[in-house]
């Protein structure tokens, strides 16, 4: 049986998603304080960590790194409140492998837990952490940007929209596409705010790294 520890205090949340994982074959654990997680999550054979980031005792993100300080690599699914870029950025700095906001369903945690464990039976725990396109390179883990190794400063909206494009090299992206990855749509379809960071992009990481499609959108050269 896959074992799954739900760190959660809110005890219905808790009872919900324990009651969805063991209908789909999971033995699952819960877990309501920052201690308990810590205690069960070091050393145990738990095969996925749900973990909420509003815990007592101690915050979830630094729960997340003394799991990951002490050398433990089960899959984390940080499920949250939390929907600030900041938050999201640290947890997957933290070494979240996925982030999911709250309200969520039910169905699609569970899609997510089965792509990480998938990932993790085939020996790949986690996504790679470096994605690279010619002498620019991204890493995942730090949020640094480097072109011919030297550093560059990419603010969050920057290296998001650049992580998107390398994440998809030679694919036409739209600014549609674009909005919805990287600003969620908290910008209206009609702006251009796309059209200036890819600007902001073309500056710092070269002009012939992303080009443009007419009447479609833009597109990382391969």
């Amino acid at each position: 049986m896959t074992q799954v520890l739900i760190a959660e205090d809110e005890s219905r949340i808790a009872a919900f998603i324990a009651k969805g994982l063991r209908a789909n074959g999971f033995t699952p654990t819960v877990a309501s304080t920052a201690d308990e997680v810590l205690r069960l999550a070091v050393g145990k054979k738990f095969d996925m960590l749900i973990l909420d980031l509003g815990l007592p005792g101690q915050d979830g993100l630094e729960v997340l790194e003394e799991i990951r300080g002490q050398g433990e690599q089960l899959p984390v699914i940080i499920l949250t409140a939390r929907d600030d870029i900041n938050d999201k950025i640290a947890g997957f700095e933290g070494g979240a492998d996925d982030y999911m906001t709250k309200p969520f369903r039910f169905e699609e945690l569970l899609a997510r837990i089965r792509v990480r464990l998938r990932k993790k039976s085939q020996g790949i725990a986690k996504e790679e952490n470096i994605l690279k396109a010619g002498n620019v390179e991204l890493d995942l883990r730090t949020r640094k940007a480097r072109v011919a190794n030297e550093i560059v400063d990419l603010p969050a909206r920057e290296f998001t929209l650049a992580e998107t494009f390398l994440r998809h090299p030679g694919q036409v992206m739209s600014r549609e596409q674009l909005l919805d990855r990287v600003w969620g749509y908290d910008y209206n379809p009609g702006s251009n705010i796309v059209d200036v960071y890819v600007g902001y992009l073309r500056k710092k990481l070269g002009n012939n790294l992303i080009e443009t499609v007419r009447g479609m959108g833009y597109r990382l050269r391969v």
